[in-house]
């Protein structure tokens, strides 16, 4: 249940709802607006049910809200959601943020380089990986805190910011100094007692949807996030398991202007694992700009082919820079900004 404040509602008047509320055993989310103020009631709304808000001092209209998730439903916040850095950089607003880099670290040399050229072509945050969960057990696991210092090397170097994984509680312990934003991936998407755990956190949290999951259950992820505390969350779409072969995942870009019209956390598409080969990414960043993401994440190697995990679907230095000028075209063609 949401309650739409008149714009002339007194201090007073929004007090007392919150008062009632919380008399009944509910929790509030207060979002004021430019012009009005929007009370979001948490909990069982059948102990409320009948209770006449509407002739109450100061409120518009009651509104009930069917879905699961409350508090990153774009009901009890209409506005979209901006999540700012101290540097100035902003997700979520006019400027589309690029995140770049490799998929694993690998080595100082090989980061540092990436961190370098990614930041002197316009990306704004260094992604890559130092806990790598795979599908095989066999298969590089990463560097774990050795690959943490080695990437805040090269972000300190280049002046960036910095996005990686953690998989448990115990990685995200150690992570948590380095990054400034932490990554939940796919395969956590669910993982409940990691989602409450960055939830009581101060970070920045990039959430990507789960290998088959509906956005309905991505979003009641996101609420999990966000019923801890933590209101700063982005979505990331990664592609979802289908039927199709001819690529890694199916990029579902039909879940930008859903979740656009479902929630007001910013979005961020990755067309890299989206489509697992690196002669697609190009089209898909663009068409993920044109469709209205609010960022990107694209892996980006000195050398693809000597890389040691996702080289298949990695852009090569000359091929990051030759996108990244395209897509200052499609940005500025849809009012936006890279």
């Amino acid at each position: 249940m949401v309650i739409i404040m008149k714009p002339d509602a007194s201090q007073e008047s929004i007090a007392q709802i919150c008062s009632v509320v919380e008399l009944k055993g509910l929790g509030t989310h207060i979002v004021k607006g430019a012009e009005t103020t929007i009370i979001g009631l948490i909990g069982d709304k059948t102990k409320i049910v009948d209770y006449p808000f509407e002739v109450m001092e100061g409120v518009e209209k009651v509104t009930h809200i069917s879905e699961s998730y409350k508090l990153v439903n774009k009901a009890f916040h209409p506005e979209p959601t901006v999540i700012k850095f101290d540097n100035g950089i902003e997700i979520g607003g006019k400027k589309i943020v690029v995140m770049a880099g490799p998929c694993a670290v690998e080595n100082q040399e090989m980061i540092t380089a990436a961190a370098n050229y990614v930041k002197s072509a316009g990306a704004s945050f260094l992604r890559g990986g130092a806990y790598k969960p795979r599908t095989s057990p066999y298969s590089f696991q990463g560097l774990e805190v050795d690959g943490l210092k080695l990437m805040y090397n090269a972000k300190k170097e280049a002046g960036m910011l910095m996005v990686t994984e953690v998989i448990n509680e115990r990685s995200l312990e150690a992570a948590y100094d380095y990054l400034d934003i932490i990554q939940i991936g796919a395969r956590n998407m669910q993982n409940f007692a990691l989602l409450r755990e960055v939830g009581r956190l101060h970070k920045p949290v990039l959430l990507k949807r789960g290998l088959s999951s509906t956005i309905d259950e991505w979003l009641n992820a996101a609420e999990y996030i966000m019923a801890e505390g933590n209101e700063e969350v982005m979505l990331c779409e990664r592609g979802i398991r289908t039927y199709e072969t001819a690529t890694r995942n199916t990029l579902d870009l039909s879940a930008v202007p859903v979740l656009k019209s479902k929630t007001h956390l910013p979005i961020i598409v990755d067309p890299s694992h989206g489509t697992g080969k690196n002669i697609y990414v190009p089209s898909m960043a663009k068409a993920a700009v044109a469709a209205g993401a609010d960022g990107l994440i694209i892996e980006v190697h000195p050398t693809p082919k000597k890389a040691v995990s996702d080289g298949d679907q990695s852009l090569n230095f000359d091929e990051f820079g030759q996108l990244m000028e395209k897509l200052k075209i499609v940005a500025n063609a849809v009012d936006r900004e890279i």
